[in-house]
């Protein structure tokens, strides 16, 4: 049985908190994609919710070689 590896952000090819490099990296994906998601839905959502989203998970997700756990 093999154990499914904890979302974490990334300190490697990320340009601000690291959230979008480390979804990219954890899913296998483009980590332009990723970004790109998140400012289309910054720049069309309401109030701009991307950036909540950005910043709700900058805080809740540990740094990949940190052994901390969430800031929640």
């Amino acid at each position: 049985m093999t154990m499914q590896s904890q979302l974490r952000r990334t300190r490697d090819g990320r340009w601000m908190g690291g959230v979008c490099a480390g979804i990219a990296k954890q899913y296998g994906w483009d980590v332009n994609l990723v970004r790109l998601v998140f400012v289309l839905v910054s720049l069309l959502g309401t109030l701009g919710i991307g950036v909540l989203v950005y910043l709700v998970m900058w805080a809740m997700i540990p740094l990949e070689d940190s052994s901390a756990t969430p800031r929640w």
